[in-house]
């Protein structure tokens, strides 16, 4: 065959010229007589092949490589090629390095803390651009009214009956649990005082927000995550429409407004299920109970509750979106996104409820 690749040496100061091509297809037993050639070789001449692929160019390097020949005469993109083969020839260890299990955490720490850093600046640069966004919707009157509705029934309707199932069940463990405590000391009527307090100040709102959050959170990541992995996002870019205010905005709107109704139902089932448990346990009536919370819970309590609510649900609206925006490459990060936007929605609120707790208690409100 005309094209089959073949070798000469013209005995001219070591050169072999190369004809034919260089290809899988045409190599033949090339490798062979090239591992079988004996004689010198200081320069390797390919300006006559007709075409070279990475298995020729691979023969060719490796041949080169054996005899420290130098390769001349290619097209720039057969030169191209082989330049790309020549880099690629790095040596690839099966195991790894074994690193002191000390050093090994601490770098894990450390990718750790700088990854947190990231997250942490990259949510406050998306903090920044949703309050633009809200206020580019408010300027030009372009409110997704629709949008926004059907979040609202998503983040807040849907949720009532696992928020009320978990509220009245967290109600009857606080009663429960204070009243065992309480009865050493005489004092069961107090289990009234405790379910009041920790309802409406404190474990109404922060496990509505837990539960929000991996609801609707995880839902917001996941959601907005495979629009962009689809290219949806990028195609509402293209036609002048903006994610931000289309996608971002409804969401954080919807869990910033509805965390503020389902913190103050989470409170009141969560008073009704701790109620029930002191009339049956304790043989406080309704009536007694109902007089009591109104005595012993100030309505600072309900207030403290209703301005954390709103707090908490922008930041896991945000959270889940600017995770959802993340997504990058393959179905994968849909998944791990989703788990990011869950943790860091959980872990924020409850950092800033810590901020409320002293704040509060700092402005006089105990």
């Amino acid at each position: 065959m005309s094209d089959a690749a073949a070798f000469t040496d013209d005995g001219n100061a070591g050169t072999l010229r190369f004809s034919g091509s260089l290809s899988l297809a045409k190599l033949g037993d090339l490798p062979d007589r090239l591992a079988a050639y004996e004689g010198e070789a200081e320069r390797l001449d390919l300006s006559g092949i007709q075409r070279i692929d990475t298995i020729g160019a691979w023969t060719i390097h490796r041949f080169a490589q054996k005899n420290g020949a130098a390769v001349e005469g290619l097209t720039p993109d057969g030169q191209h090629l082989f330049d790309q083969v020549v880099a690629a020839d790095q040596p690839v260890r099966i195991r790894g390095e074994h690193v002191p299990a000390f050093q090994r955490v601490l770098g894990e720490v450390g990718d750790a803390t700088v990854q947190a850093g990231k997250t942490l600046y990259g949510l406050l640069g998306f903090l920044g651009g949703t309050v633009l966004a809200f206020g580019a919707v408010v300027a030009h009157r372009r409110f997704r009214f629709n949008a926004t509705v059907q979040q609202f029934e998503v983040v807040g309707v849907s949720a009532l009956a696992i928020i009320g199932l978990m509220s009245f069940l967290i109600g009857i463990v606080i009663a429960q649990q204070g009243a065992v405590q309480l009865r050493q000391f005489g004092a069961e009527i107090y289990t009234i005082n405790l379910v009041g307090r920790l309802s409406f100040r404190e474990l109404g709102v922060l496990m509505t927000a837990i539960m929000v959050a991996g609801r609707s959170g995880s839902a917001f990541a996941a959601q907005i995550g495979t629009m962009k992995l689809t290219e949806e996002i990028d195609a509402m870019r293209t036609i002048g429409v903006s994610p931000m205010e289309a996608l971002v905005v409804p969401r954080v709107l919807a869990s910033t407004l509805m965390m503020i109704l389902l913190g103050f139902y989470s409170a009141l089932i969560g008073i009704i299920g701790g109620g029930l448990l002191c009339w049956l346990s304790l043989g406080i009536p309704p009536v007694t109970y109902i007089q009591q919370i109104r005595e012993v819970v100030p309505i600072s309590d309900v207030y403290i509750g209703l301005i954390k609510a709103p707090v908490f649900g922008a930041i896991i609206g945000m959270a889940g979106c600017f995770q959802g925006m993340q997504v990058e490459a393959d179905a994968e990060q849909v998944g791990l996104r989703t788990t990011a936007a869950v943790v860091q929605g959980i872990f924020l609120v409850i950092v800033l409820d810590a901020f409320f707790a002293v704040f509060f208690s700092s402005a006089g409100w105990p």
